[in-house]
């Protein structure tokens, strides 16, 4: 069969759409991760940065904390997120969780596992990553 020229275009223009879709998110997990690893003491400036950063993926800390880790995992999946941008969003909670008041390792875990699963693909680095997370959370 052929393929229509605008068939075409709109399969190249879809993939714009996702490439540009996947360099934001790219871009806000890094500015996430950066609050992170500074060390604070989260006053509430820092928490209203956050806040911001986390509109960029339609949530707040308020939604990431009612989130279930099956619900969070299903959130992240309609933003299209790629097997590398879950695992950084899971280093994020961990690291968030380490710094703050809020405890976001069972979700970082059930993240790592999901990937671990889903992706067929075994990780020793995602396997540390999840004991580290289970030590930390104990």
């Amino acid at each position: 069969m052929k393929k229509t020229l605008q068939e075409i275009k709109g399969k190249m223009l879809n993939k714009g759409l996702r490439d540009q879709e996947s360099i934001r998110i790219d871009n806000l997990l890094k500015k996430l991760m950066t609050l992170v690893y500074v060390p604070k003491f989260w006053n509430l400036e820092d928490l209203l940065f956050l806040e911001n950063d986390l509109k960029g993926l339609a949530m707040n800390v308020e939604s990431l904390t009612e989130f279930t880790e099956e619900e969070l995992i299903v959130h992240l999946q309609r933003l299209n997120f790629d097997w590398n941008q879950l695992e950084l969003f899971a280093d994020f909670l961990v690291a968030f969780s380490n710094e703050s008041q809020f405890d976001f390792s069972p979700k970082a875990i059930a993240i790592y596992n999901y990937v671990q699963a889903e992706s067929k693909t075994f990780s020793f680095g995602i396997f540390n990553k999840i004991a580290v997370a289970r030590a930390t959370n104990e």
